[in-house]
């Protein structure tokens, strides 16, 4: 894997001072046609053994192109903030918004790595960990990020020429620590541990590209017309209208228009026993989301359904129970311009909640696969890889301690003509219908297939949606707040 980095490859010094000025020239023509144009973002990687020249080189693209633009970020072991989200939260902060380019030091193939050479994870562990990051990386390009990798090499004497070197000036001693003489001494498993990853990870999308890091000129060269290349080439694809490699599995049609929703029937609840239910169960959560064992969990709520299905009056009957500095309402709408500049998802990961806490989604990541679908706001491979990125993204919720429940509030198409129609009579609920409601209505049955596909492909073991008989709105309070409780407990053990 790293025999070609190994070869002692070598620049003079006269060589480089000739090709420096016209690379720099070029890289910052790449630079501003990339922002200037704004369909894509950069990600660039840097990982690799210590003292190969990461730190430098990241220093020289600085230098060599504008900094304003360039988003730098070094990542060491996990804050306690981090560490209370899924291990991939603190890296969909730092991507960069498409027209910009990102530079990650040490990012999400740092932490496995080093586990395995410690022997603080199995072969197994580091495996399902690759698959994540694999998907990850696999999402990021067909959102239209360009990825380059890089990974700095040295041999092991070359690694142990370098440490003596540094220690030897006291400009530089600082530089060597225990931490990178414990490196050297586990040199030959920590090459090949990387040497699987790197097979491993290295795809056709996003290909490792191995730097030979012995030499500071011959890697900055390397480095920068590279990574020169990279931008050039998918800069003149995108003036032909570049578009991601895309498939998309068809679904089949229902034969005899039996569907999932078809099997709801009304249920009414009285007052009365509304009332009394409402009470116990609001006292219910209440104690959950005060006992120590939630403190280690956090719940993420999810909340879908036609327009006037009573998500926002469920969701005030959950809130009246906690503790209003313990929990966060986050409505959906359209995507913001910045929204729009970064992967679908990143909306949704910025709003993750630490230990203890809880967010409820009024609308979410699943209009994608609803409302994108639907009105083609998106194209067909899009939503249909959704599903997939989708099921990934909650079951990283839920590998990080989350309780993830998700509920689908169904009504008919009767009941939400007397609710559109009751909001234009009352002054005070006026603003909830729009004529977007209206518009929206004509496409009941396009909604109810995709509310079908939804729930077919993502109903899973550890995050089912729960199909709430909405029409009375008593019944679906009432089954909301129970199911809740009773997802919780489970959860608490």
């Amino acid at each position: 894997m790293f025999e070609s980095a190994e070869l002692g490859h070598r620049t003079d010094a006269k060589t480089f001072a000739a090709a420096v000025p016209g690379l720099r020239a070029e890289l910052l023509d790449a630079q501003f046609d990339l922002l200037e144009l704004r369909q894509f973002a950069v990600v660039v990687l840097i990982n690799g053994v210590d003292k190969a020249g990461k730190g430098e080189t990241i220093n020289l693209l600085n230098e060599w192109m504008d900094p304003r633009h360039i988003q730098t970020w070094a990542f060491d072991a996990p804050t306690p903030e981090e560490a209370e989200r899924p291990f991939m939260w603190r890296f969909w902060r730092a991507l960069p918004p498409r027209g910009k380019i990102g530079v990650l030091f040490n990012n999400w193939y740092t932490q496995p790595i080093r586990e395995r050479v410690a022997r603080d994870s199995k072969r197994s562990g580091l495996d399902q960990r690759l698959d994540e990051i694999r998907r990850f990386e696999a999402m990021l390009t067909r959102e239209g990020v360009l990825l380059v990798k890089f990974w700095f090499h040295l041999s092991k004497d070359a690694q142990r020429k370098r440490l003596k070197e540094l220690e030897k000036e006291p400009r530089t001693r600082w530089r060597v620590t225990e931490r990178d003489w414990y490196y050297y001494d586990q040199y030959d498993r920590y090459r090949e541990v990387a040497g699987h990853v790197l097979r491993t990870t290295s795809t056709g999308d996003a290909p490792w590209l191995i730097v030979d890091g012995s030499d500071p000129l011959y890697r900055a060269l390397f480095v920068g017309r590279t990574l020169l290349a990279a931008m050039r080439r998918r800069l003149d694809a995108a003036s032909q209208h570049w578009a991601p490699r895309l498939s998309a599995a068809p679904l089949p049609p229902c034969i005899d228009q039996l569907n999932v929703l078809d099997r709801l029937v009304r249920q009414d609840m009285k007052r009365k026993e509304y009332e009394a239910q409402l009470e116990l169960l609001q006292g219910r959560l209440a104690l959950l989301s005060r006992s120590p064992a939630f403190r280690r969990r956090n719940l993420v709520l999810v909340f879908e359904g036609m327009d006037a299905a009573g998500k926002g009056g469920a969701i005030r009957r959950i809130a009246a129970a906690l503790d209003a500095r313990h929990y966060r309402i986050v409505p959906i709408g359209a995507p913001t311009e910045e929204e729009r500049a970064q992967p679908y998802l990143w909306r949704f990961w910025r709003h993750l909640p630490p230990r203890g806490k809880v967010v409820m989604f009024d609308r979410s990541w699943y209009g994608r696969v609803l409302v994108e679908r639907v009105e083609g706001f998106c194209s067909e491979a899009d939503w249909m890889r959704a599903y997939a990125e989708i099921n990934d993204f909650e079951e990283q919720l839920i590998e990080a301690g989350a309780v993830v429940v998700k509920f689908w509030l169904a009504i008919s198409k009767d009941e939400q003509l007397a609710r559109f129609q009751a909001r234009e009579a009352e002054p005070h609920k006026r603003f909830k219908i729009s004529a977007e409601d209206w518009r929206n209505r004509e496409k009941w049955d396009d909604y109810r297939r995709a509310v079908c596909d939804m729930v077919d492909r993502t109903s899973t073991e550890r995050a089912p949606w729960t199909l709430v008989e909405a029409d009375d709105k008593h019944f679906a309070r009432i089954k909301i707040l129970r199911t809740l409780c009773e997802r919780i407990e489970a959860a608490l053990g």
